[in-house]
């Protein structure tokens, strides 16, 4: 089917490498003119090409040119000329798009073109790594090119002042690490006044490991987040009750998509232990969601696979790199579910303040691209979520690695013996070997195996993350034997050493599939880089993971039938379909998940924007709020005198409460009396209102220098407005952690949360209004005004950066009346025994 579709419709990817070997051709053909042109006159396009930019040609006019001067000034001062492949690389980079780039066909030398062209706009270019070491490294070495080009180049690291962050953007081409950006960005929308921001708006970014960043780090969100005064009990009493539950009676595990549920008599259970009438009942959301997470802990949460407990804290590995993960914490309480269930000290809980997906940070670029090995497995997720096509460009050299099938043994203890049987073998023969493990503990299993065996290794996992650089230096020498998680040398090249290319390049065995094609393919691009040799071969077992979670029964009964010896694998097409048929099982569930998170991320994506947009407008603001607040007072009159209005009998309209919120948040009693609004229908009262509140506004108003005056406007509006919404994005995250339960009651979770999420953003918007009405109208205007942060010591979690804030003092003081003194409303009585009744 697929090849009649071809037929008809053409290849997609051939097209497109078509079209770009065409631009490529025109690059190299301007190599001989470039070659002519001195040092100075190569450095003068970059100011010609600029002048044209602002005569009207575009970008796309330009490349040719543009990437024949990199190609020759890389060529100058890098001594590297790039490759056909690389320009071609870098056209589709131009274009938006990934590019499929093997290891070793050198991606960083490829994205300077893009980088060099986009950058002449003005509007600076993010080029993106998933650590510093990388970023550092081609900042400096790249950076020798673009300043030779005369463009400024800026590196974005965590440990940066803000002064210098700031600096970093506004250079022409800006590397750094996805958290680095994303976390720049809420903190940018967390500022108090507008010289604090660090980022301009975003306009092309070029992305490093793009399958990694995009699809693998998706599923987390970077959050910035404050203490929040949450007790640990409720975690101890969780954990308690979640170790009394029996499985299947009292719970369910999808091992498919990790997901715990608890059953009827789980609820039940539930109800009975915490004395409770109805778990889902309102009050108990919280209860709920820590119920969830306990059961999560245990059931779906493996010690030295999903986390290690080191030093008494639980710290992260990283299931698709296998490192570990210091300072990272599992966010909604997971983390100190795990304390808990390993009786650790249970750390403070945080409150979320700021969040935001990569999905949607990456989305608000212009322009986006990506470069990678392995992106062609994702296509249908880059194309729907990031609008961005995969464009597999051809190697520099042809591939002549031998890829072996996959040899599958009964039992898992079978498969080891062969694998040490292998490695032995060709360690003894000096060819070099990688061995690939999904886990910390198959490492070290097959560590002490080979220990057995006197075969001389190296360990590279999340527990000797630290030698890493030098062990994959070494891994492509004569003899040399290196066990490495997943985590094996993303962003460095294993180089072969001498005579080895002779004993047949680098072996690469890996011991079973990981759940996703891309990281099988990762391991085994690790070897037959640039045209060398090499050889791969994967070794399964009936008792893998993955083969038992995708039916390998049928497989087990058949080798049973044969009669087949635990020691003879069997190689079949067919077993090899079976296994990639699971992967991409697995691959469509994880798709599945991560766009759930996106369509709920969606919800609050939109809420985000609304909320960023207004604060902005604030802090720009030159010339006061005076119209943003009274808008804000005027809704908040609307909505008191509305609801004590509604009953078609005048008689029944409560005009006493009116005029207490009146007096209460906005007029003093001698402004306004309950006289003057009898008799009044609504729209009258409304008018009148508001005719006092502007009067009394401007009294205000005249008591200080316009500047202090906006200041004042800024300090209430921001303060409001910053509490209001870190509260609701706390109970947004409240709300989604319980929605699934809704489920149980027939209705869809996503169509809840997305009603429930707006109702609860417009409860947010009303409580903004009345707080600024209040502050603004009731509150005592100091002249030494400060604007201040609402929480102190924030943490940026996903990356486990920390971002410490300072905090300014608060400059607000309402005016109080003292519970003995006479009551403000002038009826005689005490405040007490007045309008100061709770």
């Amino acid at each position: 089917m697929a090849g009649f579709l071809t037929k008809i419709f053409g290849d997609g990817n051939k097209r497109q490498v078509k079209r770009i070997e065409k631009s490529t051709d025109e690059v190299e053909a301007l190599e001989p003119e470039m070659e002519k042109l001195s040092d100075n006159e190569l450095k003068n396009k970059t100011e010609e090409f600029k002048e044209r930019i602002e005569k009207g040609e575009t970008l796309d006019d330009l490349l040719v040119e543009a990437y024949a001067v990199v190609r020759e000034a890389s060529r100058r001062v890098l001594n590297m000329r790039p490759f056909r492949s690389q320009i071609m690389g870098a056209i589709a980079l131009h274009g938006g798009n990934i590019a499929e780039m093997k290891t070793g066909e050198g991606k960083t030398l490829a994205s300077t073109m893009p980088a060099y062209l986009n950058a002449l706009a003005g509007n600076g270019v993010h080029i993106i790594t998933v650590n510093e070491y990388l970023a550092e490294r081609d900042a400096n070495e790249m950076g020798e090119l673009y300043s030779f080009l005369g463009l400024t180049v800026g590196l974005n690291l965590n440990s940066y002042t803000k002064e210098q962050k700031r600096e970093a953007y506004q250079c022409d081409i800006t590397y750094g690490t996805n958290n680095e950006f994303g976390f720049d960005y809420l903190r940018d929308n967390m500022v108090l006044y507008k010289e604090q921001m660090v980022q301009r708006p975003l306009n092309f970014a070029i992305i490093d490991e793009v399958d990694s960043i995009l699809i693998d780090e998706a599923r987390t969100p970077l959050i910035i987040s404050g203490a929040a005064k949450k007790s640990a009990s409720l975690y101890t009493q969780a954990n308690s009750f979640v170790t009394t539950l029996n499985r299947e009676t009292d719970y369910t595990y999808d091992e498919k998509t990790k997901g715990v549920q608890l059953t009827e008599e789980g609820i039940n259970k539930a109800e009975r232990f915490f004395n409770i009438e109805n778990l889902f009942d309102l009050d108990n959301v919280s209860l709920t969601h820590h119920i969830n997470q306990a059961l999560k802990a245990h059931v779906a949460m493996h010690r030295d696979d999903d986390y290690m407990v080191e030093e008494g804290q639980v710290v992260i590995i990283d299931q698709f790199t296998g490192r570990k993960m210091k300072g990272r914490r599992y966010s909604d309480g997971l983390h100190q579910a795990i304390e808990a269930k390993e009786g650790l000290q249970i750390q403070n809980e945080s409150m979320t303040l700021a969040s935001i997906t990569f999905q949607n940070y990456f989305r608000m670029y212009n322009k986006l691209s990506g470069m990678t090995g392995t992106a062609k497995t994702e296509e249908e997720e880059f194309r729907n979520i990031y609008n961005m096509d995969v464009i597999v460009i051809p190697t520099n050299k042809p591939i002549i690695r031998e890829d072996r099938p996959d040899l599958i043994y009964k039992s898992m203890e079978a498969k080891f013996r062969a694998v040490v049987a292998e490695i032995k073998e060709r360690h003894q023969a000096g060819q070099p070997v990688l061995v690939g493990t999904v886990a910390v503990e198959t490492s070290e299993l097959i560590s002490k195996m080979l220990k057995k065996a006197g075969v001389r290794h190296e360990v590279l996992n999340a527990k000797n993350h630290y030698r890493e650089a030098e062990i994959i230096e070494n891994a492509g020498e004569k003899g040399s034997v290196t066990i490495a998680t997943n985590m094996a040398g993303r962003g460095t090249d294993i180089k072969l050493g001498e005579g080895v290319p002779e004993l047949g390049g680098l072996a690469v065995i890996g011991t079973e599939r990981h759940e996703s094609r891309r990281i099988d393919n990762q391991l085994r691009g690790r070897s037959g880089r640039q045209g060398d040799p090499g050889v791969t071969q994967f070794y399964l077992s009936m008792e893998d993971e993955l083969m038992r979670r995708f039916g390998s029964d049928n497989l087990r009964a058949m080798m049973d039938r044969f009669g087949m010896d635990e020691d003879q694998p069997i190689e079949s097409k067919m077993v090899s379909r079976a296994v990639e048929s699971a992967q991409k099982r697995v691959e469509g569930n994880n798709f599945d998940a991560r766009k759930t998170i996106l369509s709920y991320d969606d919800v609050l994506r939109e809420q985000r924007e609304i909320i960023y947009k207004q604060r902005f407008e604030v802090i720009d603001a030159e010339d006061g709020l005076t119209e943003i607040i009274m808008n804000m007072i005027r809704s908040s009159v609307d909505r008191v005198i509305d609801s004590h209005t509604q009953d078609d009998d005048e008689d029944q309209w409560n005009i006493n409460a009116i005029i207490e919120h009146i007096h209460a948040n906005l007029l003093s009693p001698e402004v306004i009396k309950k006289e003057d609004l009898m008799g009044k229908e609504p729209e009258e009262m409304k008018e009148l209102i508001m005719e006092k509140v502007q009067q009394s506004y401007d009294e205000k108003r005249e008591e200080l220098e316009p500047d202090q005056f906006h200041e004042f406007e800024k300090v209430i509006v921001l303060r409001a407005v910053d509490s209001k919404w870190m509260d609701h994005i706390d109970q947004m995250d409240q709300l989604r952690q319980g929605i699934h339960l809704r489920a149980y009651g027939q209705t869809e979770p996503l169509r809840e949360y997305q009603m429930e999420g707006f109702q609860m953003f417009e409860q947010m918007v009303h409580s903004i209004e009345d707080e600024v009405a209040r502050f603004i109208m009731k509150a005592q205007i100091r002249e030494n005004l400060q604007r201040e942060e609402v929480v102190k010591n924030t943490t940026a979690a996903h990356g486990g950066q920390d971002g410490k804030k300072k905090v300014r003092k608060p400059v607000i003081k309402e005016n109080r009346v003292g519970r003995n003194d006479p009551c403000p409303c002038g009826s005689g009585k005490k405040y007490k025994n007045c309008h100061g009744k709770n």
